[in-house]
C-alpha cells in the first residue's frame, strides 16, 4: 500500500473575539459599580453634614 500524506490548511477569520469583549465590558461596569458603592457613597448624597456652633459676643462702645 501507498501512504498518502495529506496536508490540511486550516484558515481562520479572526472571528469569535466579540465574546470576549462582552465579559470583558459586563467585568469592567461591575469594578466600577463595586468601587463607587465602596469609596464614592459621600460624593453623590452630600451627607456629610458638618454643624458649626459659635456663640460670639461682641462689646461695642454706646454711641450718642
Amino acid at each position: 500500500m501507498v501512504d498518502r500524506e495529506k496536508e490540511v490548511i486550516v484558515t481562520s477569520d479572526g472571528g469569535g473575539g466579540s465574546g470576549t469583549a462582552i465579559i470583558a465590558v459586563v467585568l469592567l461596569i461591575a469594578v466600577v459599580v463595586v468601587l463607587f458603592l465602596l469609596f464614592g457613597r459621600g460624593l453623590m448624597g452630600g451627607d456629610d453634614t458638618t454643624d458649626i456652633k459659635a456663640d460670639i459676643k461682641v462689646d461695642t462702645p454706646k454711641t450718642n
